[in-house]
């Protein structure tokens, strides 16, 4: 029996009060790979399984036809120390259902998946559509969406579920992780040194504060290169060789990591290396019928700094989801009940007016 799309919110309303339930730390995830696998079962749903990805094809697929791939993720991060409430108890109060990964990404997984199962028999598609519910997205891990993508077909269009409060993310910033080193003479406290290491690294950490990329985007704004983290020393009376720093560096639409890249490694006053120039930005013209789509639903464009499985495609992709980035990762996480059911219905009219 096919569902209308306030049912439909209740079927993902409650896969993820379950979901919340289920443990799900990165590389962790089988439990909550299993429950979505047998509740896409459940609806009808040929599904497939590579690791603790979960992905299925609409029904009807046509190899003649473009892909469109709707993907979000089923791990989460850990709790931090400062929750009130039992992560793992799905509960409402007030309208919000809270629980550790309600907002981040389980209302925008669960408001795809019925999504997906609304479209699923449909014969009458311009694109066919692909669901992928991915693991070790918080961790960019090897078993992540990136192992998946290698075993599709190729993708000319994806929505990612993430929380944007079903707003039009029509770009998101990259990532670039450089780990630096300030380098000094090592020696006993109580002795003269003009070479302190550690006292060599206020002059580079001034240059990263003040450092400015002169390319601005118009939907991304400028790049943001931050020091996280500095780590120096032992002992109280030893002058440590060398300071090490960690800097976190997001990337706008108008450079490559591979730029960015090359420009630190030949101005920056201190030895960098970067963890990896994989996790580049990501884009979608605000022409694309996709976005028109939402658009002419009231729904607004903008640019997100914050990270996701866009990263890792390379086709044109639009970030999008029920839920409010900054709850993402917080203590007392909590999605709001109509946030979910918005989900779904905004999802399949934009889907309606695409396809």
């Amino acid at each position: 029996m096919k569902l209308d799309k306030k049912a439909l919110g209740t079927e993902a309303l409650e896969l993820l009060k379950q979901l919340i339930a289920i443990p799900s730390f990165s590389e962790e995830e089988d439990e909550t790979a299993t429950l979505i696998d047998n509740w896409l079962k459940g609806h009808g749903v040929a599904t497939k399984r590579q690791y603790n990805n979960i992905y299925a094809f609409n029904k009807y697929y046509d190899e003649n036809k473009p892909n469109l791939l709707l993907n979000s993720h089923h791990d989460t991060v850990k709790p931090n120390k400062a929750y009130t409430k039992d992560p793992f108890h799905p509960h409402i109060e007030d309208g919000k259902l809270y629980g550790l990964g309600s907002n981040d990404a389980g209302g925008a997984l669960c408001s795809l998946l019925a999504t997906f199962v609304h479209f699923y028999e449909r014969e009458d598609l311009s694109y066919n559509i692909i669901m992928s519910a991915t693991a070790e997205e918080e961790d960019a891990g090897d078993k992540s969406i990136s192992a998946l993508l290698p075993i599709l077909p190729e993708i000319d269009v994806a929505i990612v579920g993430e929380p944007t409060q079903m707003q039009l993310a029509i770009a998101e910033k990259g990532l670039v992780v450089f780990e630096g080193t300030v380098e000094g003479t090592p020696s006993h406290a109580a002795h003269p040194n003009d070479n302190n290491a550690i006292y060599n690294t206020i002059q580079v950490l001034e240059w990263f504060k003040n450092y400015q990329f002169e390319k601005v985007s118009d939907v991304l704004g400028p790049v943001k290169m931050t020091v996280t983290q500095i780590k120096a020393g032992s002992q109280h009376n030893v002058v440590p060789a060398q300071v090490d720093l960690v800097i976190d560096t997001r990337v706008n639409d108008c450079y490559t990591n591979e730029e960015i890249n090359e420009m630190l490694q030949r101005e920056a006053p201190c030895k960098l290396r970067p963890r990896s120039l994989n996790l580049s930005s990501s884009s979608i013209p605000i022409e694309h019928p996709l976005v028109q789509s939402g658009i002419a639903l009231g729904r607004e464009t903008y640019g997100s700094p914050t990270l996701s499985d866009q990263a890792e495609l390379s086709c044109q992709s639009l970030k999008l989801g029920p839920g409010y980035s900054p709850r993402s990762h917080s203590a007392d996480e909590f999605i709001y009940v109509d946030e979910v059911y918005e989900g779904v219905q905004l999802y399949i009219d934009i889907l309606e007016g695409f396809l």
